[in-house]
């Protein structure tokens, strides 16, 4: 193992553990509102710009998952699978873009909205966040609070993700996004905000899911399509659920 891989492993780590010990609170928080929104039938979504994407679709449709979150699939924002890939930035910028696709959804009062963004300056968020409140639905904020202190917002009320929000989650990602350096690299590198952001997604999703069953509530979960049994199983789920799913359309 060479010293750089040590170095990012050690500093994955470092911020799970701060987040394990810090965020504490605003998990169970989390959890707690999205055990209610799955046991009262509330449609729950959630969405991420460019890289944030991913931990946003890592609790959708997926082995251990619960059937009923759904991917806000905002054009040009999945991932970086638009080509060219800057556009998809600049997609960030444009006012209207996600809120239009929110009004396309069946989303309304009581549901609830997963909203993912590292810096939480850009258009796009800031605007989805509030037009969502609107709505009536509660906002789940996952982001970093150390880019509201040293960054601008792009959003015209000057406002961040954090300040639209019912309940913000903070991954703890320092500005800039890069825990190692090396003297001829010239830059920052060695990004842990996916790992983290995924992991503060997952773990919500995990207590949500021990929540209900201690309630006895029977949690609506995906098996495995790798396991026998598993495909059976989940077409029954999403058939027991479909009024609540929108990705199989």
């Amino acid at each position: 193992m060479t010293d750089l891989v040590g170095q990012y492993l050690d500093a994955a780590i470092a911020h799970l553990e701060r987040v394990r010990s810090e965020e504490a609170a605003g998990i169970d928080a989390a959890a707690e509102l999205l055990a209610e929104a799955v046991q009262n039938g509330r449609r729950i979504f959630t969405f991420g710009a460019g890289h944030s994407s991913l931990p946003a679709q890592d609790v959708v449709y997926r082995a251990g998952g619960l059937v009923v979150i759904n991917l806000l699939n905002v054009p040009g924002m999945t991932g970086v699978n638009v080509m060219p890939a800057p556009l998809g930035s600049a997609l960030e910028r444009v006012s209207g873009l996600a809120t239009a696709t929110l009004d396309l959804t069946p989303a309304g009062p009581g549901d609830l909205l997963f909203l993912i963004s590292l810096s939480g300056r850009q258009v796009m968020p800031v605007e989805l966040a509030r037009h969502a409140r609107e709505r009536g639905m509660t906002v789940i904020g996952v982001t970093s609070l150390a880019y509201p202190e040293e960054v601008s917002s792009q959003h015209p009320s000057g406002t961040y993700l954090k300040d639209n929000c019912d309940l913000v989650l903070d991954s703890k990602i320092a500005v800039g996004d890069g825990e190692l350096d090396h003297p001829a690299a010239g830059a920052p590198f060695g990004s842990v905000s996916t790992i983290v952001t995924s992991a503060l997604m997952q773990a919500v999703v995990a207590s949500a899911i021990g929540r209900l069953a201690d309630r006895g509530v029977t949690p609506p979960l995906f098996r495995s399509g790798n396991v026998d049994g598993g495909t059976a199983w989940n077409a029954k789920a999403m058939a027991d659920n479909a009024d609540r799913i929108f990705y199989a359309w």
